[in-house]
C-alpha cells in the first residue's frame, strides 16, 4: 500500500513537468510547520528527491519523523520575529513554504507568524512564498459545511488577514486553501482549482503534492488555489 501511494505522489509531481516547471533549483526550501501534518508532508516530498530542506521547528517539538528526512533545522518560536529572522540567516534559501497553524490550548501563529515569516523573507530576499491556509476565506465561505464555519471561525478570519499580509508583501506567493484534511495514504484524487468546488476531504500526502507541484512552476506565481476532491 505505501508503495502505491509513493508512485501516486510521484505521478502528481511529475505531471508538472508539463506545466511550467522552473529550472531555478539554486539554493533550499524553508519549511515552516514542517514538524507535523502537511508540512511534513511536505518536507517528506522534497527530502526525497534530494533538496536542500530546513525545518523550522520549537524546541519542543517532536523531530522524530524529520530527523529520518536527514533535514536541516532553525529552531524557535514563530511569534517571536527575531527567531524567525534568525531562521534566514546563514543559508541560501530560494524559497519558503508555511503549513502554519495552532493546537487547541496554544497561541495562534495563523496571522502573526505567518506575518513574521514574510517580513523576514523579505528583509532576506527571499522572495517566493507558499502558504497553506483554509477553506472559508472569501467567497469560499459559501461551502464550508455549517459545523466547521462554527468550529473554525475564528481561524478563518486569521487565515484571510494572513493572505492579505501575503498578497500586500509583493512577494511571489502561491496560496492554497484546502478543506477537511485526512491523514490517510496520496490517492491522487485531487485537483488545484482558481474557484472553490468541493468542501470533500482531501489527504495531507495529496495536498502536500500539491504544494511541491506549485514550488516548481512558475505559472502558480501570484495565484490562489482550492485543493479539491476528484473523489465521486
Amino acid at each position: 500500500m505505501r508503495l502505491v501511494a509513493l508512485a501516486i505522489v510521484a505521478g502528481l509531481l511529475s505531471a508538472c513537468s508539463s506545466g511550467g516547471m522552473s529550472s531555478e533549483k539554486s539554493g533550499g526550501v524553508l519549511i515552516f510547520g514542517a514538524s507535523r501534518a502537511s508540512g511534513l508532508e511536505v518536507a517528506k516530498l522534497l527530502a526525497a528527491r534530494g533538496e536542500d530542506v530546513t525545518a523550522f521547528v520549537r524546541p519542543t517539538s517532536d523531530r522524530t519523523a524529520l530527523n529520518a528526512l536527514k533535514v536541516h533545522y532553525a529552531t524557535g518560536d514563530a511569534l517571536n520575529p527575531a527567531d524567525v529572522a534568525t531562521a534566514f540567516k546563514g543559508h541560501k534559501y530560494r524559497a519558503v513554504i508555511s503549513t502554519l497553524g495552532g493546537k487547541g490550548g496554544e497561541p495562534a501563529p495563523d496571522f502573526e507568524g505567518t506575518k513574521n515569516v514574510v517580513d523576514a523573507a523579505k528583509a532576506a530576499g527571499v522572495n517566493r512564498m507558499i502558504i497553506v491556509t483554509v477553506l472559508g476565506p472569501g467567497d469560499s465561505m459559501k461551502i464550508v459545511p455549517e459545523q466547521q464555519r462554527r468550529g473554525l471561525s475564528k481561524v478563518i478570519v486569521l487565515k484571510e488577514q494572513a493572505e492579505k499580509y501575503l498578497v500586500e508583501s509583493g512577494l511571489k506567493y502561491t496560496i492554497l486553501r484546502p478543506g477537511q484534511l485526512t491523514n490517510e495514504a496520496a490517492n491522487g484524487k485531487i485537483t488545484l482549482s482558481e474557484v472553490p468546488l468541493s468542501a470533500k476531504p482531501i489527504t495531507r500526502a495529496d495536498l502536500a503534492a500539491k504544494v511541491v507541484e506549485c514550488l516548481d512552476s512558475k505559472k502558480t506565481i501570484r495565484k490562489l488555489y482550492y485543493p479539491a476532491s476528484t473523489a465521486n
